[in-house]
């Protein structure tokens, strides 16, 4: 049997291989820390970006057609690192007709010691995981349903219903999925499966499947975002005439999927996901929407603007 520590384990890879961590939580304890929550309103819905925290690997890996030499100078350019490319975990809190939903239930560290941060930061703003009602995944990778599960095996949102869209729950949690396309090594995704089914194993009794453009509450509509997992759905947020776009996995970071047009390895459907890329990117830009990048630098809002070598990313200016 798996033990929590031993799985957390399994999905670190060295340093030149994907998703691999290379600082360590406790020298960033020593350190101190900022603030893993920012709030802000969706006309009148009330929402909070909550961090779970940080995973990251070599920046092939989220741009694996990018040409060396270009990849590097953008690296270079924007002062992140040649070796690794930091990847935030972006949850949203939204509070709306006495409901609290909380959007992607984050990593946990089934991906390394950096995630399994939105508890805290829940804390943070004053409430528990027992005042969640909602919880709802946009696919069912493990940095986005790896706080499902505590680690002594139990549902770590107890009073939850859970939301995960039924292609997804079908490839990856009913079957044994062929991970052969993610740009990893064979025993990374044999983990990496692992760590899925692990991860929902305490909400599957009771798990509310989906269809990508479903909506789940009023003010909350599912969108269809396929090719990076066979389910993967967007969401987006409505109040009023204010707007909110979630766009999960589209993209990991903006230097290298937005401001650039390289494509993610991990993407199962490299085309399908281009279509769907450029689709909701278009809507995004079309109608000036504010977006929230799951992966993005934190907090992860801002805009989309369409430029004549495809779009590009407008960090939201930071409110107080």
């Amino acid at each position: 049997m798996l033990t929590a520590a031993s799985a957390v384990t399994g999905l670190i890879l060295p340093s030149d291989m994907p998703f691999a961590q290379t600082t360590s939580a406790t020298s960033l304890s020593a350190q101190g820390r900022n603030a893993g929550h920012y709030r802000f309103r969706v006309g009148e819905i009330s929402a909070t970006v909550l961090s779970d925290g940080l995973i990251g690997g070599p920046p092939r890996v989220y741009a694996s057609d990018a040409p060396e030499t270009e990849l590097q100078e953008v690296l270079r350019n924007a002062f992140l690192p040649a070796d690794r490319l930091a990847l935030n975990l972006n949850t949203l809190l939204i509070e709306t007709n006495g409901r609290r939903i909380l959007l992607e239930a984050g990593a946990g560290q089934t991906m390394g010691p950096q995630g399994g941060r939105v508890f805290e930061n829940l804390a943070a703003i004053g409430l528990r995981p027992e005042d969640i009602d909602i919880v709802v995944v946009s696919h069912t990778h493990p940095d986005h349903v790896g706080n499902l599960r505590t680690a002594d095996g139990g549902k770590a949102f107890p009073r939850a219903v859970v939301f995960a869209p039924r292609a997804d729950w079908d490839f990856f949690v009913r079957n044994d999925p062929d991970l052969s396309y993610m740009p990893v090594p064979e025993e990374f995704r044999r983990n990496f499966s692992a760590a899925i089914k692990r991860s929902v194993e305490p909400v599957t009794n009771g798990i509310e499947l989906y269809e990508a453009g479903t909506e789940i509450v009023p003010g909350l509509t599912t969108l269809p975002a396929l090719g990076h997992t066979p389910g993967m759905a967007n969401f987006l947020v409505q109040s009023g005439n204010d707007q909110l776009l979630l766009t999960a996995d589209l993209a990991y970071h903006p230097i290298v999927n937005v401001d650039r047009p390289w494509l993610p390895g991990p993407d199962r459907d490299k085309d399908t996901a281009l279509v769907s890329r450029r689709r909701i990117f278009d809507m995004a830009a079309t109608d000036r929407l504010l977006v929230l990048g799951f992966h993005y630098p934190f907090p992860g809002l801002g805009r989309m603007l369409k430029t004549d070598a495809g779009y590009a990313w407008v960090p939201l200016g930071w409110q107080f």
